[in-house]
């Protein structure tokens, strides 16, 4: 695991998709909508630890029980329901106590209140009230992967959480992206800084120029205009 702070240039997830684009790495992220149920402030991440829910808890307590859970993340497939809740303050308290540092959730949570006070990082697709009312057959490998639309994530990932949401890369690909995400952020910080004493993106990015050399070519891009002087806005 890289050694890499997890507050290090207050790297956030839209530098972490930006690394991937720049690497081509694969990356994937969970359909929008997800959100913390509490404002984070910063990305934290950690190594996924998969389940796949069926109407009854046990199955996070086995998860809890048979991985290793010290600084990873539990995520939890729901089929993102809507007519149930999946966890709640018992089940994200024993989460907690088990090392684990933050859970995503293909679904709904309730205890609201009670989440908040226990203060893990918890990321779902709302709150409703209710909790399953249903117990349905259990696959063969619920404790080996869990589906999003279009993509499953296994304990090989690694989960990058923050206010804009949740990414999901290879572990092994984690090392190079921090370092490359950290370049982005801190190329992106020295332009914000710089704009903040009045010399505007234009003047920075050579736009006036970048206008004239698209005229002559239409095939000269602006990614490859911010390329040329090292610059930083897109991937």
């Amino acid at each position: 695991m890289t050694t890499t702070s997890q507050t290090d240039y207050a790297i956030a997830t839209a530098q972490i998709v930006d690394a991937c684009m720049r690497l081509k790495l694969a990356y994937r992220i969970a359909p929008a909508g997800i959100k913390p149920i509490t404002r984070m402030g910063a990305m934290i991440w950690g190594e996924v630890v998969p389940s796949r829910h069926y109407g009854s808890v046990d199955i996070f307590l086995e998860a809890l029980e048979t991985s290793d859970t010290q600084e990873k993340i539990l995520v939890i497939d729901n089929q993102a329901r809507q007519d149930e809740a999946c966890i709640g303050d018992l089940i994200v308290l024993e989460a907690k106590n088990a090392g684990i540092k933050s859970i995503i959730v293909r679904g709904l949570h309730r205890d609201t209140s009670d989440l908040i006070d226990i203060g893990l990082p918890i990321f779902s697709y709302g709150a409703y009230p209710s909790g399953p009312a249903r117990l349905d057959a259990r696959e063969p490998d619920a404790l080996a992967s869990a589906k999003f639309e279009g993509f499953i994530v296994t304990a090989d990932d690694t989960a990058f959480v923050d206010d804009d949401g949740v990414v999901f890369v290879n572990s092994m690909d984690v090392e190079q992206i921090l370092e490359v995400a950290k370049s982005i952020r801190v190329k992106e910080r020295n332009q914000s800084n710089v704009a903040a004493h009045g010399v505007t993106l234009r003047e920075q990015f050579q736009f006036t120029e970048y206008l004239k050399k698209r005229k002559d070519s239409q095939d000269y891009t602006f990614r490859a205009h911010l390329n040329s002087l090292a610059k930083s806005i897109e991937e």
